[in-house]
């Protein structure tokens, strides 16, 4: 390479890196305005004695992470999480992959089933919290219709603390289900039609197509989205606070909602910070165990 043609690589190398900095700003100013400045903002408010609106901050050092490992009510709102987490995933993702699976092997016959199956999707999660508060109230719910029909009495799914949890994990897995359809189905997008053909010719009828062959391929997607319902389980808050606030007693507290309270309730700024500033933290260390034990196997595909 002479001098000349060093001399022009070098200046298209310049006019490349100038062009991927205009188009890289915007999102780096975003990432810093939205991601970055919030959660620093986040640990640093959680060092004071604080609440929100006036301008005296005190400053208490570690005080509130202290109080914070100490606070029976915020890890119990953590174990709640881990429930909707656990949960969420052994109901949403099988659900999620069987509604694919009749999407995929029923073809166009199945597009009123896409469509009906996908409407949760497309509502608001505070619109499904306030009607389902009413569709499982105690007195004219449909639960407590449906039991009087039979011979029984009121049942009070919301106001009990060993159903509430379980009878919102239900609702979520209603809203989300579909989500999770939809990403199986784009999954089975990248199952080749030719694997298919190749299986019926060799014999395999449709249940062993799908447990032997589509079901490995699909491995990658459904590790994804595992992560995906992880991460969305554990910083969940509209549907929980409209249904029951954290209620009754502590029985559907979780962190997010613990924290809305102590910040915006209650005025305690710098403590419910630095439980925001725990929820971060808790919910990082999750995702990367899980990432790294999802991905820890490498399988060839």
């Amino acid at each position: 390479m002479n001098k000349s043609d060093h001399s022009l690589a070098r200046r298209r190398q310049r006019d490349t890196n100038r062009v991927a900095a205009v188009f890289l700003a915007p999102v780096l100013l975003l990432l810093v305005v939205y991601i970055f400045y919030p959660i620093i903002e986040t640990f640093r408010v959680s060092a004071f004695s604080w609440n929100g609106i006036s301008a005296n901050q005190e400053f208490i050092g570690l005080d509130n992470w202290v109080k914070l490992c100490q606070d029976q009510k915020f890890w119990t709102a953590f174990f709640n999480n881990i429930k909707v987490m656990i949960l969420s995933i052994l109901i949403q993702i099988p659900l999620g992959l069987a509604m694919a699976t009749f999407v995929e092997f029923a073809g166009k016959k199945s597009t009123i089933f896409k469509i009906i199956w996908f409407i949760p999707m497309l509502m608001s999660s505070v619109a499904i919290g306030f009607l389902f508060t009413y569709a499982l109230a105690t007195n004219g719910g449909i639960i407590s219709s449906i039991s009087q029909l039979l011979g029984g009495g009121n049942i009070d799914l919301l106001g009990n603390p060993k159903t509430a949890l379980y009878a919102v994990i239900g609702v979520v897995a209603w809203q989300f289900t579909p989500f999770y359809m939809v990403y199986c189905v784009a999954g089975y997008t990248n199952v080749s039609e030719e694997v298919y053909e190749a299986s019926v010719i060799d014999g395999a009828n449709k249940r062993q197509y799908f447990c032997h062959i589509a079901l490995p391929l699909l491995k990658p997607t459904l590790k994804s989205a595992a992560v995906l319902s992880m991460v969305g389980s554990l910083k969940y808050f509209d549907l929980v606070y409209v249904m029951t606030g954290g209620g009754p007693g502590d029985s559907t507290e979780l962190m997010a909602t613990y924290m809305y309270k102590l910040s915006f309730a209650q005025f305690n700024m710098g403590y419910g910070s630095a439980v925001a500033g725990g929820m971060f933290i808790l919910i990082s260390l999750i995702s990367l165990l899980t990432m790294r034990l999802l991905n820890g196997k490498k399988e060839d595909y």
